[in-house]
């Protein structure tokens, strides 16, 4: 998901450069719905971890 989102976010860059601002709008708008929810899922998967996993000691 991270994948994705770097990639509309090159999209985004390459479309402002080259003046088409609908477009980089739009894709600038899915990278961060994409990167927030990577980020969501991270933290998730984190604490599930943190609270499920094995204990060593």
């Amino acid at each position: 998901m991270l994948k994705w989102a770097l990639i509309f976010f090159l999209i985004a860059l390459v479309a402002g450069a080259l003046g088409f601002t609908t477009i980089a709008g739009a894709s600038i708008a899915i990278a961060k719905v994409l990167f927030f929810i990577f980020l969501a899922l991270v933290i998730i998967f984190v604490v599930a971890a943190i609270f499920i996993g094995k204990k060593v000691l």
